[in-house]
């Protein structure tokens, strides 16, 4: 009796059965409702009347324990926090207690042994599993149908975007004096900063001007004795170049016939074996020989050999530098 409770009340295990649930398809349309009032054919009343007959099969499924009051789908007028709500939060998730026993297939009482017996048993099971998962899918999706069109669903929807809005308006408001007080924050510590600065810069003026006018004279004295000791040290260089140079002429380091004065005693024997010393020695030459009319010189006497007229033409610059 306790495997086959629900199919003995429903009329027997032999078939002859017929489920009296709700048909829930004739629900799926508009046509099965007239406007969103509470009047005998309105939405709010076709569909409360829906669900209290399937809380009244399920209260029927239930045993004592279980007995639990199911949130009912209420009026057009009904408060969204309190009935609307709690309404939709257990409906879209349902679960029916019915145990779908007179849709089993098999009847265990005729199994001839027990392996046969949970074989029917189990294909039973499978049966019933399937009928259960049918039917919560089924009323959800009502729900989901309904909720769709639920005018206090759409209202409150419309209410917390509103909500959502005013937020967003605040919020952005809130940042945007918090902008407006960080810069004028920014603009009062800029314009201190400033005047910090002009002061700073009055004190060091005065600090400037104070310390010239204490140490003015001893500068200016200073600034002289400079000058003219700049002044004397140039003089001194003026008479040492003047010195160096009549002592670079007496020790024979210059040419007179390339006008070139030599800095050692090497550099000028080099400079006398050169082609361009023997050339200007020999122009030297021919242009005295053309003023005192004499025969021109041997070429011994050029390579090396000096003559008279030679010597003459050599000390003739170191004289004139002496006058």
């Amino acid at each position: 009796y306790d495997n086959h409770r629900e199919a003995l009340l429903k009329g027997g295990v032999d078939g002859d059965y017929q489920d009296d649930s709700l048909d829930l398809l004739h629900y799926f349309t508009v046509s099965c409702y007239s406007g969103y009032g509470d009047d005998e054919k309105g939405f709010f009343t076709v569909y409360r009347q829906v669900f209290e007959k399937i809380a009244k099969e399920e209260m029927e499924c239930m045993t004592q324990e279980d007995t639990e009051e199911l949130p009912m789908f209420g009026y057009s007028q009904s408060d969204y926090d309190t009935v609307v709500h709690p309404f939709y939060a257990y409906w879209q998730s349902f679960c029916t207690q019915k145990n779908f026993a007179w849709k089993e297939e098999y009847d265990t009482r005729q199994a001839s042994n027990r392996w046969e017996k949970r074989a029917m048993e189990k294909e039973n099971k499978k049966t019933r599993d399937k009928a259960r998962k049918e039917r919560n899918e089924l009323v959800r999706q009502l729900v989901a149908f309904i909720r769709k069109r639920d005018k206090r669903v759409q209202a409150h929807r419309k209410l917390v975007e509103e909500q959502n809005a005013e937020k967003t308006r605040k919020a952005e408001e809130f940042r945007r004096q918090q902008k407006l007080k960080q810069a004028k924050l920014a603009e009062q510590y800029k314009e201190q900063s400033w005047i910090t600065m002009s002061d700073l810069e009055k004190e060091l003026q005065e600090m400037e001007a104070q310390y010239e006018k204490e140490f003015r004279d001893g500068s200016d004295d200073e600034v002289e004795l400079e000058e003219q000791e700049t002044k004397v040290d140039k003089g001194m260089g003026y008479k040492l170049n003047d010195e160096t140079e009549e002592a670079e002429f007496v020790d024979g380091l210059y040419c007179p016939a390339c006008d070139k004065l030599l800095k050692t005693e090497k550099a000028m024997k080099n400079h006398e074996k050169s082609k361009k010393h023997r050339e200007m020695v020999a122009l030297l030459r021919q242009q005295l020989e053309e003023e005192e009319g004499k025969f021109p010189v041997s070429l011994d006497n050029a390579n090396g050999t000096h003559t008279k007229e030679e010597e003459e033409a050599e000390d003739m610059p170191k004289q004139k530098y002496f006058k």
